[in-house]
């Protein structure tokens, strides 16, 4: 159910930390991987070279998802590529901390456009070509902050919870066409040097969740998984919360 032999998976934002272990899931599980980029190139190229080395399929791909054409054009690109086009994860973002009063207007729209406005671009390009093949699968990764907000990140709340309910509307109205659309919520995922910029952070994170770790990239890429496999053919719509069991904590 798991296996994705004769599948193409483009991946948005492929090149980083959740976005490798999302393509190098995908890869194991015997899909063709598209790894987009924006500005990583040396980042994608070895990862793609990796898994080709291992006898998987894989390609990069640079664009501005910020604008329109561009992400037509990607879509196009992995298509012309591979043939097809079977599960698009959008994992593309940007973080950055910001407080509201001193946040500039250029700030908020850089996060917007990066964020949701992506979103919405491959979502669209990408509907177009798997309704010409009768279906697949799009997930969108928020996070847990689409529902919980943090300290200087209003912007990035806002923008997850725009994604979140794009991704719902999304599964309404291309149901009908043969594709389900849902989102994986990741909570505090791990990265190199992590506890040694944020020890506090970190140690909250660890005291608050059940399972009492951070998680990994092979978390999220796990849940993306089961969301485009057979195994959730009867899911759209939904969010699935990949974070330890954090926000079952009290809010006060």
């Amino acid at each position: 159910m798991l296996d994705f032999a004769g599948k193409v998976v483009l991946v948005t934002g492929g090149a980083g930390g959740i976005g490798q272990g999302i393509v190098a899931r995908f890869a194991e599980a015997g899909a063709a991987v598209a790894i987009h980029y924006r500005s990583s190139d040396a980042a994608a190229s070895a990862l793609a070279e990796q898994i080709v080395s291992a006898g998987g399929q894989a390609a990069t791909f640079a664009a501005d998802l910020t604008v329109a054409e561009a992400a037509v054009q990607l879509i196009e690109a992995v298509v012309a590529r591979f043939g097809r086009l079977d599960v698009l994860v959008n994992n593309a973002a940007q973080q950055s901390l910001a407080g509201l009063l001193d946040m500039s207007a250029a700030d908020w729209d850089a996060m917007i456009a990066a964020t949701l406005r992506s979103v919405f671009l491959c979502t669209q390009a990408a509907a177009h070509q798997m309704i010409a093949r009768g279906g697949g699968a799009i997930i969108n990764i928020t996070s847990i902050e689409a529902e919980h907000p943090a300290p200087l990140h209003s912007h990035y709340n806002a923008a997850k919870a725009g994604v979140l309910m794009h991704t719902r509307a999304a599964a309404a109205e291309l149901g009908a066409h043969g594709i389900r659309v849902n989102a994986v919520a990741p909570g505090l995922i791990w990265r190199d040097g992590l506890e040694a910029a944020w020890p506090e952070g970190v140690a909250r994170w660890q005291a608050a969740a059940p399972l009492q770790r951070l998680g990994t990239p092979a978390d999220v890429a796990d849940a993306c998984l089961f969301l485009a496999s057979p195994g959730a053919r009867w899911i759209t719509g939904a969010s699935l919360c990949v974070d330890g069991g954090v926000t079952t904590g009290p809010s006060f």
